[in-house]
């Protein structure tokens, strides 16, 4: 049977661009504060979760709300299952955007807002892709169910607690990352070093610092009080490289970076590292000398691990990257630095952990993993490769190459998963960024791939 899925798609293309506006329009950011039983990554979060399993169960696929942590929508009939593993949640949209990021505005052929490529643009594209095979009524072997991510961005408790409820997918693929098929993740970090509180002695006493929302962005704003008799100098100093407020002997500083995803760290510019460095010029007291010291001893200029002695990578997926996503001080409570290191697959972990708390504990801190996501890797030869490679060639006619990355999909939540798209080679990749959007031409594209990928691996 001969299917043109483009055109498909083109049939559907003003739904599909309408419904990835008002799912666009939903402010879906974790918001602990708001947190409930039957929302448990807050009410913004959960909106955009019953968005979609309304609209499913409307259109006559199975829905199932899984406790407000994730949910799913599924069609077909065996006993295999294919997954289609997205997330509803968002990072927070950051400061410096053109026009309104949960406004979807459409201009130059763009969908702008939080969450066009990372994930919002690209479920609703695998969704209208699993409502085509559905509306052409085309035979299928296996299952196919598209799993509804609340928390990708934050913990991922969302799948954590899907999985311990639902079935796991037989083989699946994630359109959270690039085109062609990405098959290697590096494994994921999170480390956090402390410092305890110094007496004030002398000096420019820095009261306080903060930089960072999330540990896998790199920030793009960072703020520092600071008390001192020169404060009007300090502010003076500081003119041409952010905004100085003076208040008595109070200036507060206020330093503006460019964001990034946490994974490419070297695309962003980290503005704790460049306030760090500004105040390493300024006589600070005790406390404060030591914090801004460290950072610029343990991160300067380095986003591979090279100053804390970790620097390390193979050939699957290349090297290991450190984000320096959180940086916070007070005076009367110490500071903290939370660090997303993204590690190749054959790197020993514990290892790495422990050169880090050694290289800490040497200079008066403590270093402590919180969190560790494996890496993730698929041969080549799996029937799930050979697939996706086949159908991205016919409706591309480029070749399919298999590639590594630092980010981390829900793709790694299988024991046979890949991301694939929707980020086309070549793309200006804007995820976790001021003005991310997604191309409406890329979008249907993408939505095409998807369609024949669901077909082919369930037929």
């Amino acid at each position: 049977m001969e299917i043109n899925w483009i055109q498909e798609v083109e049939k559907r293309k003003d739904a599909l661009l309408t419904d990835t506006q008002n799912f666009l329009r939903i402010k879906s950011v974790l918001n602990m504060e708001e947190a409930t039983a039957g929302a448990p990554f807050g009410t913004g979060v959960a909106e955009a979760l019953s968005f979609m399993l309304n609209k499913g169960e409307a259109d006559g696929f199975v829905a199932k709300n899984v406790d407000g942590y994730a949910g799913h929508l599924e069609m077909g009939e065996g006993q295999e299952l294919i997954g289609i593993l997205c997330h509803v949640d968002v990072v927070p949209e950051g400061d410096g955007w053109t026009s309104d990021p949960y406004g979807a505005d459409i201009r130059d052929g763009n969908i702008y807002a939080r969450g066009a490529i990372d994930d919002k643009g690209p479920t609703i594209a695998a969704y209208y892709a699993m409502k085509i095979v559905k509306e052409l009524e085309l035979p299928l072997q296996k299952r196919v169910r598209m799993i509804l991510g609340a928390d990708e961005e934050s913990e991922w408790r969302c799948v954590d607690h899907y999985f311990k409820k639902e079935e796991m997918p037989t083989m699946g693929f994630a359109p959270d990352a690039d085109f062609p098929i990405i098959n290697a993740e590096k494994g994921i970090s999170a480390v956090h070093i402390t410092m305890k509180p110094h007496v004030s002695k002398g000096g420019t006493v820095l009261q306080e610092f903060t930089s960072g929302r999330r540990l896998n962005m790199v920030p793009d704003y960072a703020r520092a009080v600071l008390l001192s008799e020169r404060a009007g100098e300090i502010a003076e100093q500081f003119a041409s490289y952010g905004n100085a407020a003076v208040q008595g002997q109070q200036v507060t500083l206020e330093m503006k970076g460019i964001s990034a995803h946490g994974s490419t760290p070297e695309k962003g510019e980290n503005a704790g590292m460049l306030l760090a460095a500004f105040l390493q010029k300024q006589e600070l007291d005790e406390g404060g000398t030591a914090f801004v010291s460290f950072a610029m001893e343990a991160f300067q200029d380095d986003t591979r691990g090279k100053r804390l002695g970790v620097a390390y990578a193979d050939d699957i997926t290349g090297d290991l990257t450190i984000n320096v996503g959180t940086m916070s001080y007070q005076a009367q409570e110490g500071g903290a630095f939370g660090l997303n290191i993204r590690y190749p697959v054959t790197t020993d972990v514990d290892k790495m952990v422990s050169k880090i708390a050694l290289y800490a504990e040497k200079r008066g801190f403590k270093a402590k993993q919180t969190s560790n996501s494996k890496p993730h890797h698929v041969a080549k030869e799996h029937m799930l490769i050979q697939t996706l490679q086949r159908v991205y060639e016919e409706q591309t006619g480029e070749r399919a190459e298999l590639l590594a990355i630092g980010g981390g999909t829900y793709a790694r939540s299988l024991q046979a998963g890949v991301a694939f798209g929707p980020l086309f080679p070549g793309k200006e990749d804007l995820a976790h960024q001021k003005d991310e959007y997604i191309e409406i031409e890329d979008l249907v594209k993408a939505t095409a791939i998807y369609a024949q990928a669901i077909y082919e691996l369930a037929k």
